[in-house]
């Protein structure tokens, strides 16, 4: 039973974010900019943000050679083109709010190793460039000869594609920066907070936990990404599940950076001396559509053969930590922001690239809270 404190002081805000990853701290962080007055409170089911916020790989990236040739197939030349700048604007935001040091940013570039079932993309890659030129003002694609033969790389790497505008940060630091300056504005973050539903009403929206708690707001920005479908049926979001591995320091390590392999399918890059390497979602669609964290002996087990085959041939890493974070995906891979009634909006954008999107999708999200 809650005192008499409690409920007086303590339950009501001007704005309720739902969820206490990437996009709920940066919306709340937006709105803060805006009304500097407001109380904000965030809800944050886990003790640590419960998705994939501090459970990414840290990749500062908007999309492999491969991955963007899928997309302009998939949902067109002018959406693509739309969603690379996006990831872009939306990754220079969060470097400008948070500092390069605090997230320990590294611009080591990014690449892609194209595989005999890969090297049809090269066909395509003077398209690509010059579709991508208008954004950056350079070409962004190119093979790197040089690079793969210093590598190391397994004899399956046939073709390694350069990007000198990618890089790579700490998924960690990143999300205690965000919940620093949140506390130095005065956003309230609550965690082990589980929303069990929305009751909106004469302008004020109930916000029920599963304990029975209830607090209660003007405002309410559902920010949960992959958990969105817990509470918003019919968002048309769904989980998948990204499956991580990390070796212990590799003596020498050859190379640096973001890499991507199969359309970003699987993905790999240093920590300091050590690989971390993840994905393997394509090999069970149906079975990494979920939200529970943790690992499976079938994608584990595919990404040691990735890392043993074609990444640290010949050498005997081993592996310290393993781990899983949970996406979420929307048909056609756009970001959905939305009001879904009287004083809530749904702020959504991931589709796998939160780190690049989540700034501009919580600045969207802010905007539509304020109309």
């Amino acid at each position: 039973m809650l005192s008499f404190w409690e409920q007086d002081a303590m339950l009501a805000a001007d704005l309720i974010v739902i969820g206490g990853g990437l996009i709920g701290l940066q919306t709340a962080l937006e709105y803060r900019s805006r009304r500097p007055h407001e109380s904000i409170k965030v809800l944050e089911r886990g003790l640590l943000p419960s998705g994939a916020s501090s459970r990414n790989a840290g990749f500062a990236c908007f999309g492999s050679l491969t991955e963007i040739i899928h997309d302009i197939d998939a949902i067109g030349l002018d959406a693509t083109l739309l969603l690379v700048q996006r990831r872009r604007e939306g990754l220079a935001r969060m470097r400008r709010r948070l500092g390069d040091d605090a997230i320990a940013y590294e611009h080591a570039g990014g690449f892609e190793l194209l595989t005999d079932a890969g090297l049809a993309a090269l066909e395509r890659l003077d398209e690509v460039n010059r579709a991508l030129h208008p954004l950056f003002g350079a070409e962004v694609f190119s093979v790197d000869d040089a690079g793969l033969k210093a590598s190391g790389f397994g004899p399956r790497a046939r073709v390694l594609i350069r990007n000198p505008f990618e890089g790579q940060l700490h998924a960690g630091k990143m999300m205690r920066a965000l919940a620093k300056l949140a506390g130095e504005q005065c956003i309230e973050i609550h965690t082990g907070i589980d929303v069990g539903g929305l009751e909106p009403g004469h302008g004020t929206v109930h916000v029920r936990t599963r304990s029975g708690m209830a607090f209660e707001a003007a405002r309410v920005a559902i920010c949960t990404n992959a958990l969105a479908a817990d509470l918003l049926p019919d968002s048309g979001i769904a989980p998948g599940r990204g499956q991580v591995l990390l070796t212990e320091p590799v003596p020498g390590l050859p190379w640096r950076g973001a890499h991507h392999i199969d359309q970003g399918f699987y993905y790999f890059r240093n920590v300091g001396d050590r690989v971390l390497l993840g994905g393997g979602r394509h090999l069970d669609f149906a079975g990494e559509a979920t939200g529970e964290l943790v690992t499976t002996a079938a994608i584990q087990s595919a990404l040691e053969r990735l890392l043993h085959e074609v990444i640290l041939p010949g050498r005997n890493a081993c592996i310290t930590h393993r781990w899983a974070g949970i996406m979420g995906f929307s048909t056609g891979k756009q970001p959905i922001v939305r009001r879904i009634g009287q004083g809530m909006v749904l702020g959504f954008g991931c589709n796998g690239m939160g780190v690049a999107l989540g700034a501009d999708i919580a600045a969207e999200t802010a905007g539509l809270l304020l109309q």
